[in-house]
């Protein structure tokens, strides 16, 4: 087992989640990965979250520990013997910290943009989350509500399928893929009783995304979040 790179609190996980054309992602799949289904469905999700308490192999970076993030990322599995390795695969990520960006972009072949964000969590009645980001002179935002306290997730659900991915991969080139483990215990998910996204996803996300534009979401959702770690990296 690879040793940990990265310890992190991830919160607040709202999670606008697309059925989508799979022949839109064919050419962002990793080498040696296939895209993951739930019940013949291709998905891609918008995720934002908040980062908290976060070490590099166990330091604290000053003033890079608490921070937003918010991604576009889709599914796949990777078959080892007789098991599957379910993971995801971002088209980008971005988060407000120059530092955070480099290092994963170096690391782990990730695709971090940087952006000014800000993040709202409130309410009396009821829990509001909302984030936001700024790209190319225009703010971006997912927001979402809910009265209800959060709950299991389900055997065989849609937010299984989502929130229950434990792999990370990243295409380098035709032949070469990164894969990393991320670990975490099963979150607890709140259903939306309102959302809203307003996103240009072929400005933030390029022109391949735009079709989302037109497209609302399958389900919105919020996971919990708890602790992480993040194994360090290797090519497959």
């Amino acid at each position: 087992m690879k040793s940990v790179f990265l310890t992190a609190e991830w919160l607040n996980l709202v999670m606008a989640n697309y059925e989508i054309d799979p022949s839109i992602l064919t050419k962002y799949i990793p080498a040696k990965t296939e895209l993951d289904t739930w019940h013949g469905m291709y998905f891609i999700s918008l995720v934002g979250f908040q980062f908290f308490n976060t070490r590099i192999m166990g330091i604290k970076i000053p003033f890079h520990a608490d921070f937003e993030e918010v991604n576009l990322r889709f599914y796949v599995r990777r078959k080892i013997d007789d098991d599957w390795r379910r993971g995801v695969v971002f088209i980008n990520e971005i988060v407000p910290k120059r530092a955070i960006a480099f290092v994963a972009n170096s690391l782990y072949d990730e695709k971090y943009k940087v952006a000014k964000m800000r993040s709202m969590i409130y309410g009396r009645t009821g829990l509001n989350v909302r984030y936001e980001w700024k790209i190319k002179g225009q703010w971006n935002k997912i927001y979402f509500h809910t009265r209800s306290e959060a709950g299991t997730i389900g055997e065989g659900s849609l937010e299984e399928f989502i929130a229950e991915h434990y792999w990370g991969y990243n295409r380098v080139n035709e032949t070469k893929t990164t894969e990393y483990q991320v670990e975490h215990p099963r979150w607890r998910v709140y259903h939306a009783d309102d959302y809203s996204v307003g996103c240009d996803f072929t400005s933030v996300h390029g022109k391949d995304f735009s079709c989302l534009n037109s497209l609302a979401p399958q389900s919105v959702f919020m996971a919990d979040g708890s602790e992480i770690k993040v194994r360090r990296g290797s090519i497959i």
